[in-house]
């Protein structure tokens, strides 16, 4: 007996049916984000006409598409039909307004652009065990072909950015730096993770570390955020390299691009940079430890299936266990943003 019959309910196929269409609310947001229409929409509301000429659309489906995105929620509109105004809501004014900091759109551009058509191959990389992506096809590995391709990894940095952009500040909100002095950012990439923490912590010292490509992009982000004179870049091969001696170290979606062995490495590595009682701070999609809730983190899990030769996203217990075999005295894992939580270690 399901758990619907045995509360009276008979079951009914929405859920599977809105799972098995959940493509089409997708391509819609990100065509809207890739279109530039929350931008548009942040100076102000727009009639429907207003939206066609700044969008070049054509009248036929235009109602449709603006009144979808109100339906689920990413529009607000008064009126109806030629008589609306539409706006944007709080979130997509915030997060989907490509002007402002907080922009995460990055990462369903980048989601559309390159994961959409690898995740049609999920299939083979179940029965493989194989990344489906630039590697199936000849090319490099994920990192290799993007950090070869100047507007690509630009694309991809924003993606990243955006991803964690919620839980940036989250951590730099609500994490209590004030006996701390300095932070490394292992695989910094833009920077946002340090600027963040200079922004509301004035008394602290950040270093944004990764490879030479990403320097450039870092640099600009930091400078234009107006905290240059708190956050520096360093090119860290984090793999190969000594790390910086702070008192924090953060990683950003990191450790979930390795297999065990090179997790366990960095987590070492970390220990051994930090000073004594430092932090070591992994800001993932942490999985549950039953491996019931947290549905994204496990979605990216496999998502790591198909980018990744031997990466995986991980439970707070596998976390412990690692941390502890590498020195650590105690770890808690705290929830950041939705599906996002900081796995925490002190030395």
């Amino acid at each position: 007996m399901t758990g619907a019959e045995a509360n009276g309910a008979h079951p009914t196929p929405e859920r599977i049916l809105q799972t098995g269409t959940a493509f089409m609310p997708a391509k819609i947001l990100i065509g809207a984000i890739r279109m530039g229409l929350f931008t548009h929409l942040a100076g102000g509301p727009m009639s429907g006409a207003d939206v066609a000429k700044a969008l070049r659309l054509q009248s036929r489906g235009l109602y449709d598409f603006l009144d979808a995105l109100v339906a689920l929620g990413f529009l607000e509109r008064e009126g109806l039909l030629d008589t609306a105004r539409y706006r944007n809501t709080v979130e997509t004014d915030l997060f989907l307004d490509r002007n402002k900091p907080s922009y995460v759109g990055g990462i369903l551009e980048m989601a559309n652009d390159r994961l959409y058509p690898f995740w049609g191959d999920l299939e083979t990389a179940l029965r493989t065990g194989r990344p489906q992506n630039e590697i199936k096809h000849g090319g490099a590995d994920l990192f290799a072909e993007l950090y070869a391709d100047p507007e690509r990894l630009e694309q991809f940095m924003a993606a990243m950015a955006g991803v964690q952009m919620g839980n940036f500040l989250a951590l730099a909100e609500t994490f209590d730096f004030s006996g701390y002095r300095t932070l490394c950012d292992v695989g910094g990439a833009s920077g946002a993770l340090s600027i963040q923490v200079a922004l509301r912590h004035p008394h602290m010292r950040c270093i944004s570390a990764d490879l030479g490509a990403v320097e450039p992009i870092a640099k600009r982000r930091i400078e234009a955020a107006g905290v240059a004179d708190r956050v520096e870049t360093r090119v860290l091969d984090f793999l190969k390299d000594p790390w910086p001696s702070v008192d924090v170290i953060t990683m950003g979606n990191i450790l979930h691009d390795w297999g065990e062995a090179e997790k366990r490495q960095l987590i070492r590595t970390a220990h051994a940079a930090l000073n004594e009682g430092g932090v070591l701070i992994a800001i993932e999609n942490i999985i549950d430890d039953e491996r019931r809730r947290n549905a994204f983190g496990l979605m990216m899990s496999l998502n790591m299936l198909i980018e990744t030769p031997a990466g995986f996203d991980y439970t707070g217990a596998d976390f412990a266990r690692w941390a502890s075999e590498a020195g650590f005295r105690e770890t808690t894992v705290v929830p950041l943003v939705g599906p996002g939580s900081a796995a925490i270690a002190r030395k």
